[in-house]
């Protein structure tokens, strides 16, 4: 199922990591981040088998349905279309994003990750419906990463039709530095689930997140 509008949903992006975890479950901590704002949910699991992140995934979607929030699987087509997510968000270095989009069908939801603006292209011809694009400040989920500028971000918003948001070490203290570069939400993993009240962290990249892109 698509969102109506899928740029409402694009504001507070949370990527779930189990690196935080502690006694508690995913589960607990996604409803903390959703209990405290989050607008869109991804799923991003590496070294889980396929029957565990299957169940895991069945059970996020789940609570994201509860909350009325799209739920995606990172990279894995197979296992979202397996437990029928609503969509999928792949990288550079996964499928295709046209093949993708010729698995899961035009209904399900297409992110693409997007570094400059011949790939932002590609992936909106291809079939996206949003790009996520970075790393914009640095990151340790993705050490290898080059950063995008504030000025190729915005150049990026400016080549695409459809809405583009950043990822990649944003912070409640750095985000407004994107202000103006034309995205309509940011993704986080530490930001939210590597907060010591995950549900006051996310309540304030909410509000920050807001401002920051009305402005």
């Amino acid at each position: 199922m698509k969102f109506d509008n899928l740029n409402d949903t694009l504001l507070l992006y949370a990527v779930t990591d189990r690196h935080w975890l502690g006694e508690e479950t995913l589960a607990d901590q996604v409803r903390k981040a959703l209990d405290g704002g989050a607008t869109f949910l991804q799923l991003r699991e590496k070294n889980l088998d396929r029957e565990h992140f299957l169940e895991e995934a069945k059970e996020l979607q789940s609570i994201a349905r509860e909350y009325h929030v799209p739920f995606v699987i990172n990279d894995n087509v197979e296992v979202a279309l397996a437990m029928d997510a609503d969509g999928v968000h792949v990288g550079q270095d996964d499928m295709a994003s046209d093949e993708v989009r010729r698995l899961i069908g035009p209904d399900k939801i297409l992110g693409v990750s997007a570094g400059n603006v011949e790939e932002a292209k590609l992936a909106e011809a291809n079939g996206a419906d949003y790009l996520g694009v970075g790393t914009i400040f640095p990151t340790s989920s993705k050490d290898d990463a080059k950063p995008v500028t504030m000025e190729m971000l915005r150049e990026i918003c400016e080549s695409v039709s459809i809405p583009v948001i950043a990822i990649g070490g944003i912070t409640k203290d750095n985000l407004a530095e994107m202000k103006g570069t034309g995205i309509v939400g940011i993704a986080v993993i530490s930001a939210i689930f590597g907060a010591e009240d995950i549900e006051a962290a996310t309540r304030e990249l909410h509000e920050r997140t807001s401002e920051m892109v009305q402005a």
